[in-house]
């Protein structure tokens, strides 16, 4: 397993998930509730910014490779499915808002996986309304676990409300779109690809 920096940073996203969960479950003579809210919404926010920052590292340092290119959607994954269920478990957020989003994710994920298969990775590459989703996504989240006021005028929990509804329409747009684009691979024809390009690899490859 190969370690540099930008694979330090994803994995330093995987450790923070139970950092940011873990706030809320303090006593609150340990922490008040307003400082639960800015402490978990800081460490949400500090472990998104290395999802940008680890993929920017990896380009510019040349540094990428398969096992980063794995690695870094299952972060981003655990740490979004983890921040919304938190959050419906606060109260925040609806669960069938969670389950669409946490459904998409694993759903395009099995997709990616099957497309990787047969070879027609690019078919399901990511999209600008896929980038835009996250974008949403990741508004609504930090917007949700703060929870406290910030803009004058502007209520926080009803902007985190609202991006999390955009993305969970997004997150089904998105999600059709890909299968959209994968629906003619998803054949018997695929199956059968998927036979000739196992055997056609070395023994020690099919593992």
């Amino acid at each position: 397993m190969p370690l540099n920096i930008p694979i330090a940073l994803t994995w330093l996203r995987i450790v923070l998930i139970p950092v940011f969960v873990a706030v809320y479950y303090l006593p609150d003579t340990w922490l008040a509730p307003v400082a639960k809210n800015w402490t978990a919404m800081s460490i949400f926010a500090a472990a998104a910014i290395t999802d940008w920052l680890d993929g920017y590292l990896a380009r510019r340092w040349g540094e990428v490779s398969a096992f980063g290119a794995f690695l870094d959607p299952v972060a981003d994954k655990l740490m979004v499915a983890a921040a919304l269920i938190l959050l419906v478990q606060l109260g925040r957020a609806e669960a069938y808002l969670a389950i669409i989003i946490i459904g998409r994710e694993i759903t395009i994920s099995a997709l990616r996986e099957w497309m990787a298969q047969i070879g027609k990775t690019r078919n399901v590459a990511v999209a600008f309304i896929g980038k835009v989703k996250t974008a949403s996504q990741m508004t609504a989240i930090i917007a949700l676990l703060l929870w406290e006021p910030v803009i004058p005028g502007v209520s926080t929990p009803l902007l985190g409300t609202v991006a999390l509804w955009v993305a969970a329409i997004l997150t089904l747009w998105s999600m059709f779109h890909y299968l959209r684009l994968a629906a003619p691979h998803l054949g018997s024809d695929s199956i059968s690809d998927i036979r000739a390009s196992t055997t056609a690899r070395p023994p020690e490859d099919r593992k």
